[in-house]
């Protein structure tokens, strides 16, 4: 049995740096875990984001780990690891969609990118209102981790106006490999959550009790219980020759 690579990507305004906790205990089980940037964000500030450019950085990640992974995004993050998950099924051994069950389009995401414009117009850009909020919404590690790779500022309207040309429901039906629908109790995002389940092929639906929509960063250890878990299942079925690549930096360059 070898271990399977593992590939995290984060969700909108954070950074590779949110996943330190859950990269230092796979690797600690033998895994090779890389935890990449999306374009607009920790090292790759100062591009603008799109969907073909994340769609990019996922693929340059896996081919880092051996062209095969398992793979493992939250929000912003999640929508895209579905995405290329359904484009590239050979190259995913295993999906983990996190805090990403509800479909990104229609008045809500009007709403959210409404609201993102104003947050903008402060003097700040919203730096002191999106620290507040992490700070009183994670325990005090997760809040260090995920402000240690820089705060998006500028991303926002870009990310949820890309994020909004996807079709989640049809990459996940495209997918034929297993899914995990991974969403804390108190997810705002778990209003599709039915719908998301139907559409996996091989799907399974995991509810973290006490997590909010930051569940990786609200209970990390039970989520990361998740990942192990789903990793020791995948690894049983990994083909050694296959497991490989480099194991990447904990967080981004620079972070």
């Amino acid at each position: 049995m070898a271990a399977i690579p593992i590939l995290l990507v984060h969700g909108i305004r954070t950074s590779a740096s949110m996943w330190r906790q859950q990269v230092e205990r796979l690797r600690d089980d033998g895994h090779s875990v890389l935890a990449i940037d999306l374009p607009g964000h920790g090292a790759l500030l100062g591009e603008e984001f799109t969907v073909e450019g994340a769609l990019r950085e996922i693929d340059a990640g896996v081919t880092a780990l051996g062209g095969r992974v398992m793979l493992v995004g939250l929000s912003l993050g999640g929508y895209y690891a579905i995405a290329y998950a359904g484009a590239h099924p050979e190259r995913v051994a295993g999906l983990v969609a996190a805090g990403c069950s509800t479909v990104p389009g229609g008045p809500g995401l009007a709403a959210y990118r409404g609201l993102a414009r104003g947050i903008r117009l402060l003097p700040d850009r919203g730096l002191w209102l999106h620290t507040t909020m992490v700070r009183a919404l994670v325990p005090r590690q997760g809040a260090h981790d995920v402000l240690a790779g820089g705060v998006a500022l500028d991303v926002m309207d870009a990310g949820l106006r890309a994020t909004g040309t996807l079709r989640p429901l049809a990459s996940l039906a495209a997918y034929p490999g297993p899914v995990w629908l991974v969403n804390g109790a108190l997810d705002q995002f778990r209003l599709n959550e039915r719908r998301f389940l139907a559409a996996c092929r091989r799907g399974r639906r995991v509810i973290v009790p006490g997590a909010t929509h930051l569940v990786s960063l609200a209970q990390p250890q039970r989520f990361t219980a998740v990942l192990r878990g789903v990793a020791a299942e995948l690894s049983a079925d990994f083909p050694a020759e296959e497991a490989g690549g480099e194991p990447g930096p904990i967080v981004g360059p620079g972070q």
